[in-house]
C-alpha cells in the first residue's frame, strides 16, 4: 500500500472509530436533525457533563461536528451532514443479518 493510499485508509478509520461508540454516535444522529447545546444532551443521556464533553470532543477531533460558543453555552452541529448517510447501509447490513440468522432456524 502506498503511504498516500495509507493516509487515507487511517483518516477513514478515524471518522469511524469516533462514530463506533453507541453513544457518540447517538449524539451524531441526533445532531443531524440540527445543531444542539451541551445542556440537551445533558437531559436527554444518563451521564454526566464530563463525559458528554469528552464524546463530543472525540467527535470533534474527527471532524465530525463543530462547535460555537455563546456565552457560557456550547453548540454543536454535523460539520459535514451527510456523514450519517451511510446509515441506511449498516442498517441493511444487520437486516441482512437477521434474515440470514432466521433462516437458519427454518
Amino acid at each position: 500500500m502506498k503511504k498516500k493510499d495509507k493516509n487515507l485508509y487511517e483518516a477513514k478509520a478515524k471518522v469511524l472509530k469516533s462514530l463506533a461508540h453507541p453513544t457518540r454516535l447517538w449524539m451524531a444522529e441526533q445532531l443531524s436533525a440540527g445543531e444542539m447545546c451541551v445542556c440537551e444532551f445533558v437531559e436527554q443521556i444518563d451521564a454526566d457533563f464530563s463525559t458528554i464533553s469528552k464524546h463530543l470532543s472525540v467527535l470533534k477531533q474527527a471532524g465530525i461536528v463543530e462547535d460555537d460558543k455563546r456565552g457560557k453555552q456550547v453548540y454543536y452541529k454535523l460539520r459535514v451532514p451527510c456523514v450519517m448517510n451511510f446509515m441506511e447501509c449498516v442498517e441493511a447490513v444487520i437486516a441482512q443479518n437477521a434474515k440470514d440468522q432466521a433462516a437458519l432456524l427454518r
